[in-house]
């Protein structure tokens, strides 16, 4: 499997987050990590909220729920900053 920074850096990269890169980095960030692979998944969040990487996951909620109305209070996943 791929380290999170591997994954980041291609997704920023094509500018997309795939459902199979969400699952790989949830079941990464439940997992020990670096503080490189820490910073590198900030930076994708940063880049989520800033649209510079659209998400798969996103796009299809919002296509299978027509008329509603989402608001997004959060990035593409969530990461616990205690390690260990």
């Amino acid at each position: 499997m791929a380290s999170i920074s591997d994954l980041v850096q291609n997704t920023i990269k094509a500018g997309y987050l795939t459902i199979e890169a969400e699952e790989q980095l949830r079941k990464l960030l439940a997992t020990q990590y670096s503080p490189e692979d820490l910073n590198a998944f900030v930076t994708l969040q940063e880049a989520a909220m800033n649209g510079r990487v659209k998400q798969e996951s996103r796009e299809r909620m919002i296509k299978s729920s027509p008329g509603k109305r989402f608001v997004s209070y959060s990035s593409c996943c969530y990461a616990s900053t205690k390690q260990g």
